[in-house]
């Protein structure tokens, strides 16, 4: 085939799924399921219940974290080919703490079109009904599984003066929300938004503290997917931050040279050192 009749080359779609709510897939999504050769999705067996619930019967590919780096090579040549390829992942918008980068990557650096079909995201759906400032906010993903890899990078977040969001799963939630109280500072205000567009949608709002006994106290709390947002620092180093730091400075410094307290009492809390030691 010389370049006069070669086929043009293809596009990938990325395409946004219901978080919950399979009523939540816009027409256009539809369409473009429909309408494209190939749809390379996180798991095959979770998407086959939403494209059946619209009855799209286009042939579904696996593409995850496990398989992408030697899948992307084989679609990008596809596109190239003239294919149409659309992205899901098993809910929400792809690349969002999802597989699909290098896949999007290998696309825009072959000259490939790479459109969006927007549509649901777990972390804006939050943020827009918990009552937290969002004219600027910082998404982390998820948190490290390991209490002490957790808590070294919640550290670095003490200062942080934006809105953070969080994705964090059943099993760890209830660890998760004692060491942001034990870093962040327990009386940082915080909403937990819980199964969102599901039958058992909850939000939650308090401190962290707040948060933290609650969903200890509730197992039906400790059931689902979750987004944690917290309330950025002050921008004084947050008075509620200083004022745990200080807490937890008065109990060490009856055992410990006020040195070593402050610097404890500092990691413990996430409270400026200097500031607990000038207390």
């Amino acid at each position: 085939m010389n370049a006069k009749t070669a086929r043009p080359a293809g596009k990938l779609w990325i395409v946004a799924t219901p978080i919950g709510n399979l009523a939540d897939l816009s027409p256009r999504a539809q369409e473009v399921l429909r309408g494209v050769d190939l749809i390379a999705a996180e798991d095959t067996r979770h998407s086959s219940t939403l494209l059946a619930q619209y009855g799209i019967a286009t042939r579904v590919l696996a593409l995850h974290e496990h398989n992408e780096r030697e899948k992307s090579e084989g679609l990008v040549q596809r596109l190239r080919e003239g294919a149409q390829i659309a992205l899901i992942s098993d809910a929400g918008t792809p690349l969002v703490s999802d597989p699909g980068y290098r896949l999007v990557r290998a696309a825009r650096e072959a000259g490939i079109a790479v459109s969006p079909v927007p549509g649901a995201c777990a972390a804006i759906a939050a943020l827009s009904v918990a009552g937290l400032p969002s004219d600027r906010f910082v998404f982390e993903g998820f948190l490290p599984a390991k209490s002490s890899a957790r808590r070294a990078q919640l550290q670095t977040l003490t200062g942080e003066t934006r809105t953070v969001i969080f994705y964090e799963s059943s099993h760890r939630i209830q660890e998760c929300l004692q060491d942001c109280a034990d870093v962040l500072g327990s009386a940082r205000h915080a909403v937990l938004a819980r199964e969102l567009t599901k039958l058992y949608e909850t939000i939650l709002d308090g401190t962290l503290a707040d948060l933290s006994a609650r969903v200890a106290s509730d197992a039906d709390q400790r059931r689902g997917e979750f987004v944690l947002l917290i309330a950025g620092a002050d921008g004084n180093a947050d008075a509620a931050l200083l004022a745990e730091g200080r807490r937890v400075f008065d109990i060490l410094r009856r055992e410990l040279p006020p040195s070593r307290a402050a610097k404890l009492a500092a990691e413990i809390s996430g409270a400026p050192r200097k500031d607990l030691y000038n207390a």
